[in-house]
């Protein structure tokens, strides 16, 4: 990846309906040759959807929380993976390493509803506990930045 396709990224990150040609003006390349390098870029995977942002809270969902799952047993197998697909609230989970096995980005409307999603995860198989902890505020949420240049490997 050059610096054209991390500059094509940061464009396409600003706004996802830019034009092949505002692209590759903005990048010093043709209309057409902005398209094919960001066809590569999907072929690639290093665009893996094109999407739009969404404020939660104009959806009513204003109550985020992180959710830490301890368990008796390892959750990274499917059938873990499908219970939580099959909680709408879980925006995202992880599994993780450290004082928990999954951490987890719930969003809800309520409190109450929170506590909905948190008895749903005590009915997976295998899931312990869970510690929550509910967000008050975001002071920021950072976009990739595709103009950083990865760290190289140092010397063996």
């Amino acid at each position: 990846m050059d610096d054209i396709d991390r500059g094509l990224l940061a464009l396409l990150l600003e706004d996802a309906t830019l034009s092949y040609a505002a692209l590759g003006q903005a990048v010093g390349l043709s209309a057409g040759a902005a398209h094919e390098r960001v066809r590569k870029l999907r072929e690639r995977g290093v665009i893996r959807r094109t999407t739009i942002e969404v404020d939660p809270a104009a959806l009513g969902l204003t109550v985020l929380a992180h959710v830490l799952v301890d368990s008796n047993a390892w959750m990274g197998d499917p059938p873990t993976k499908e219970a939580l697909l099959a909680l709408p609230a879980v925006e995202e989970a992880h599994i993780v390493a450290g004082p928990a096995s999954l951490l987890l980005k719930v969003r809800t409307s309520r409190t109450e509803e929170l506590q909905d999603v948190l008895r749903q995860l005590h009915a997976v198989p295998g899931v312990t506990s869970t510690s929550t902890i509910v967000v008050l505020e975001t002071f920021f949420e950072r976009p990739l930045a595709p103009t950083a240049t990865p760290p190289t490997a140092g010397p063996r």
